[in-house]
């Protein structure tokens, strides 16, 4: 199903390489940052940006939506009497779906190194490593937003509604800095913000703020308690 929907194969990889070159060909991007052993802000800022756009897409936006497709149609219901147990059409849309981020995570690095001549990261075990509460943390908002979207259209208008909110806040339109001191900090904190302060601390090499880290993992635990709760198969 997801390679049969095209809109929701080529958009998650197409925007955020939009961003990515926007940023790349813009000014400033080259500016390098004191004590980031001559990274950028291209490098430190703008693709650990790109690539939380890329899972935020796949996994706020899309996997709701094909969670409530399958739902609305049926498929979860009728799985429900079959030895494949309903669970297993969410591991593998997962599935699936962290294949897809990680398929766009790769693009935009390469991209990056090639076209644009970024650094990679620092510490690039770690960023690895952060990717996997970087994925928890926006799936599980993406499962939860399939728990209380009736339909297929609810569940992609929420799921749009919270990844601009939370990109918003995260720094996805402008610097934080530039919101009020309150909003600023609140997206600091929110899943997409947290991601990018922690990938964008592996790119530099600092440690990762244990608040942002706290986040994620709370996010991850809320929102899939929350999701677990309300989930509805049919």
């Amino acid at each position: 199903m997801v390679v049969r929907d095209t809109a929701g194969l080529v958009v998650p990889l197409g925007l955020p390489l939009l961003i990515l070159v926007m940023n790349g060909l813009g000014s400033g991007g080259e500016e390098e940052i004191p004590g980031t052993g001559g990274r950028t802000v291209f490098d430190v800022y703008v693709l650990p940006l790109t690539l939380t756009v890329v899972v935020a897409m796949v996994g706020v936006v899309n996997l709701p939506s094909f969670l409530a497709h399958h739902r609305r149609s049926g498929v979860l219901r009728r799985l429900g009497v079959t030895p494949a147990h309903p669970v297993m059409v969410l591991v593998a849309q997962a599935v699936v779906g962290v294949i897809q981020a990680l398929l766009g995570v790769a693009v935009a690095i390469g991209v990056a190194v090639t076209v644009f001549d970024a650094t990679p990261p620092a510490a690039p075990l770690r960023a690895v490593a952060l990717l996997v509460p970087v994925l928890a943390a926006l799936y599980a908002v993406g499962t939860l937003v399939a728990a209380i979207a009736p339909t297929t259209n609810a569940a992609v208008a929420i799921g749009l509604v919270l990844f601009l909110g939370m990109g918003a806040g995260g720094g996805m339109f402008g610097p934080r800095e530039n919101l009020p001191d309150a909003l600023a900090t609140v997206g600091e904190f929110l899943p997409f913000g947290a991601s990018v302060e922690v990938l964008g601390a592996a790119w530099v090499g600092t440690p990762v703020a244990a608040g942002h880290l706290f986040a994620l993992l709370g996010g991850t635990v809320l929102a899939g308690a929350v999701a677990a709760r309300f989930f509805r198969w049919s």
